[in-house]
């Protein structure tokens, strides 16, 4: 898997799923920008919606212990991806909801 393309995660100790944009690979580890996929559907909703945000992407570290596995989240048949789904929900390419702004962006 290149950088930047969007994983889906499956952790252990504790389960958990974790979605986003694969920043870097180690053996020690890789680190995601993204959010876990208990909260994706709420945060798709409120981008969608341009609502205030209860859910926030982060940037995570997993070390390569908790991994069990990393696919490319990719559209399969009728089953859509989650960055097409975002996509089709929002109408914008999710990479620019998950990428924070430095500071001198803001200006």
């Amino acid at each position: 898997m290149e950088k930047n393309s969007f994983v889906l995660v499956h952790l252990t100790s504790p389960r958990e799923k974790f979605w986003g944009l694969l920043k870097d690979e180690t053996p020690a580890g890789i680190t995601v920008r993204g959010l876990s996929l208990d909260g994706f559907e709420e945060w798709l909703r409120q981008v969608a919606r341009k609502a205030t945000l209860s859910t926030h992407p982060a940037t995570v570290f997993f070390p390569m212990y908790r991994i069990e596995r990393i696919f490319e989240d990719e559209t399969a048949g009728e089953l859509a991806s989650f960055a097409d789904r975002f996509r089709q929900t929002v109408g914008e390419d999710a990479r620019y909801h998950l990428t924070p702004l430095r500071d001198t962006d803001a200006e």
